[in-house]
Order: C-alpha cells, then structure tokens, then sequence
C-alpha cells in the first residue's frame, strides 16, 4: 500500500479549498445574521396594501396625526396615537417614554409589529430631531396625495 504524499503542491491546494470554504461559511453565518436583524421600513399604505406581514417586525414611518394622540388615564405611559402618510393610516400603540421632539403633526418611526386588528403593537418610537422632517417614502406619498387632492379639486 502506498500511502498519499502530501507535495508542496497539494498542501497549498489543500490549503486553498480549506479557505475558499471558511470564506463561504463566514459568508452564509453574515447574510444569515443580516436576514434575521434586517428590519423594512414601511408606509401605512404598504400596511392597507397588505404588503406587510403581521409576523414581522416592521419600521412604519409616517407623520403624527394631529388630534390622534391618546394618553391613558391610569398610566401616563400609555399612549394611542395614529401615524398617516396622506393616503392611509396605522393606530399604534405604545407603552413608554415618547421622545422629546414628538408631537402631533410631525414625523416619526415606530417600530413593532401589527396585532390581529391592524394598530402597530409599538416597542420603540423615534421622532427625528429636524423641525420639518417627513421619511422620505411618506414624504413621495404625502405629495402624491396632495397632487391628487388638488387634481380633483380643481376638477370640481
């Protein structure tokens, strides 16, 4: 029986595949690791369009409705408030502190996921600091309703 002699030659070869294959692994373990952080921000009319699954967590950006924010009587931690993109809207519900800068008329992301009745079960709310922010999808939204409006308004 001769036994395989490892030539210079083979242990490169060798050596090659066992790092073409570490470099595949790490690939696969990153995009797995990316998948499962990977949030997508969504509009309220994604929501009403039934794009977005209620098993996912989910980014709805849109702007505070004005008159929508509901605090509960018996723990001022719990809050109602509706997000709208010109078109549609989502009811969230959220049990925290509000940001600083939130406040109704303004933009602001909430991150959750969507209950069985469709309200925005909220674990987190961002409100961006600039005074006139509006996420840019509901910001191409918002405009297009209002070309709408004012097509059909004129129109009448």
């Amino acid at each position: 029986m001769s036994a395989t002699v490892l030539t210079p030659r083979r242990k490169r070869l060798l050596l090659i595949l066992v790092a073409a294959a570490l470099l595949v692994a790490a690939g696969v373990f990153v995009k797995q690791a990316f998948r499962s952080n990977l949030m997508f921000y969504v509009t309220p009319s994604d929501i009403a369009s039934g794009s977005a699954h209620a098993s996912e967590t989910l980014r709805v950006g849109g702007m505070v409705q004005k008159g929508s924010l509901q605090r509960s009587s018996g723990d001022a931690l719990d809050v109602r408030f509706t997000l709208m993109d010109g078109k549609n809207s989502v009811p969230v519900i959220y049990h925290g502190v509000l940001p600083d800068l939130f406040a109704e008329g303004k933009g602001a992301i909430a991150q959750g996921r969507l209950d069985g009745k469709g309200a925005l079960v909220a674990t987190e709310v961002l409100a961006k600091h600039d005074e006139n922010y509006t996420p840019p999808k509901t910001h191409v939204a918002m405009q297009a309703a209002q070309s709408t409006q004012s097509a059909t308004g004129a129109a009448q």
